[in-house]
């Protein structure tokens, strides 16, 4: 079974005073990248968040985005009351020495540096451990969501494959026939440049076989099949981080498709490799999607 590396995946859950919504997307990528968007709170747990989304999304182009909402109870800021007053005393003083009016002292007070300042209630280790199964929560949404585009993806690749093996079917067919035509066709150059009775047949023969195993592709069509086959079992093989592997695969079946196409000196042949070839690059498109 494939998995995609698309997905999205979401939850919401309420700690304490503290509402958090997790949303991860992921996209297609060679090596896994993470792009964190998370409150302060969060900080000091960035690494462990980063840790959980490599261990289980293995890769991708990840974007994990936190939003957390503040119920009504909650404050989320705090007025140091100590550090106010002594500003007071100071404005107070200011304000009496130059006869300015006092009404909107207050305004100015609450506007100098550290007055107010963010809440900075800790997150336990408790609301920690209640966040982290929020964070998988939302992991294996997006990891079911990879799975039913796999699905999609292996259909598709397994087409393109039985496609290249039906072209290849006809290569061989039309094989026997391209040997005819080359070894006739040698025949009737030379006859019509020398004569019929002026060249060595015994040795027209022996470079006839020499010509013709130079551009021999049994052993690329061998080599063709076993990719084919060894691409459909990966296909079938449990576990994840199959993308990689499949690439590479399907880099050999191009090499053995371009190597007949070389050697084939035959149009009905030629055709059957342009073919493949179309097959072969859409099986690569959707293999740049596969985790």
């Amino acid at each position: 079974m494939l998995k995609s590396m698309t997905g999205y995946g979401r939850c919401e859950h309420t700690i304490g005073d503290r509402t958090f919504l997790v949303e991860i997307r992921s996209l297609n990528g060679k090596q896994f990248e993470a792009l964190l968007k998370i409150p302060q709170l969060l900080k000091p747990y960035e690494f462990e968040i980063r840790g959980l989304l490599s261990e289980r999304l293995l890769r991708g182009s990840i974007e994990c985005t936190v939003t957390m909402r503040v119920n009504g109870a909650a404050k989320p800021v705090t007025i140091n009351t100590d550090l106010a007053k002594s500003y007071y005393t100071q404005l107070k003083s200011l304000t009496d020495a130059l006869g300015l009016d006092t009404s909107n002292i207050l305004d100015a007070l609450l506007k100098l540096p550290e007055v107010i300042v963010p809440n900075t209630d800790s997150f336990t280790e408790s609301d920690w451990t209640t966040f982290k199964d929020v964070l998988l929560r939302a992991i294996g949404e997006l990891d079911a969501h990879r799975v039913n585009e796999g699905r999609a993806l292996e259909l598709d690749l397994i087409e393109r494959i039985l496609n290249i093996e039906k072209l290849q079917l006809e290569v061989m067919r039309v094989e026997p026939q391209r040997r005819e035509k080359i070894r006739d066709h040698i025949r009737k150059t030379l006859e019509e440049q020398v004569g019929p009775d002026r060249y060595d047949s015994n040795r027209l023969e022996q470079e006839l076989i020499y010509h013709i195993e130079k551009i021999d592709i049994s052993e690329e069509q061998v080599r063709l099949s076993n990719h084919c086959t060894y691409f459909r079992s990966l296909l079938e093989e449990p576990g994840d981080g199959k993308g990689k592997k499949l690439s590479f695969v399907l880099q050999e079946v191009g090499r053995e498709i371009n190597t007949t196409g070389s050697k084939a000196y035959d149009a009905e042949i030629q055709r059957s490799v342009v073919l493949m070839k179309d097959e072969l690059e859409k099986a690569k498109e959707q293999v740049l999607n596969v985790l």
